[in-house]
């Protein structure tokens, strides 16, 4: 007689893991989150005294990495800077290649998303007390690696680059750290409602 072996059900770790499949999921749920970074990158304000952008990015990498994991996560941050410099017209104002000056944002994007979904797999996106110093550490990983390479791109010291590369955007950052911390412990309660 054969041996019937049942296989444990997996919890999901975030909430991309709620989406059925596996492969292709993963391969649509990266491209979509590139695409929607893309997408947030156009709502873009441009500052006179700064090369750096306001931009919807930032709330796009905390949504993506999060929601995503680590994994997808990273990789869709990946394919959001290799693809935009091979020429996809989805970083801010639409443009594309190498962007100078905000360079080290979209390689902190890739830090960013991967810190923020490895903090997710572990549970930091599940109430707002954990949710919170999550979004925080993303926005942080971000900054870090913006600051710098604007500083050494700009030949500038730290207090100039800190200036001109986070001092601008702290406030509208904070609000969407705010809003990506409150989202996600939100849709865990309407999940677990099911």
């Amino acid at each position: 007689m054969p041996t019937t072996v049942i296989v444990p059900r997996r919890e999901p770790t975030v909430l991309a893991d709620l989406v059925p499949g596996t492969l292709v999921r993963d391969v649509s749920l990266v491209i979509g989150a590139a695409a929607f970074v893309g997408v947030l990158a156009q709502f873009s304000i441009h500052l006179s005294f700064t090369p750096v952008p306001i931009t919807g990015q930032t709330l796009g990498v905390l949504l993506a990495g999060t929601s995503l994991g680590w994994k997808r996560g990273t990789a869709a941050m990946g394919l959001y800077g290799l693809a935009g410099l091979a020429g996809v017209p989805w970083f801010a104002s639409h443009q594309s290649g190498y962007v100078g000056a905000s360079f080290g944002y979209i390689v902190g994007f890739v830090v960013s998303a991967g810190l923020c979904g490895y903090l997710a797999e572990r549970g930091a996106d599940r109430s707002i007390l954990k949710s919170v110093p999550a979004m925080v550490a993303g926005e942080i990983a971000m900054y870090a690696l913006g600051v710098i390479w604007l500083g050494l791109y700009l030949h500038v010291g730290a207090a100039k680059a800190i200036s001109l590369g986070f001092t601008p955007f702290l406030i509208g950052d904070a609000i969407k750290a705010s809003i990506a911390a409150t989202l996600f412990p939100g849709a865990w309660k309407l999940v677990n409602r099911r």
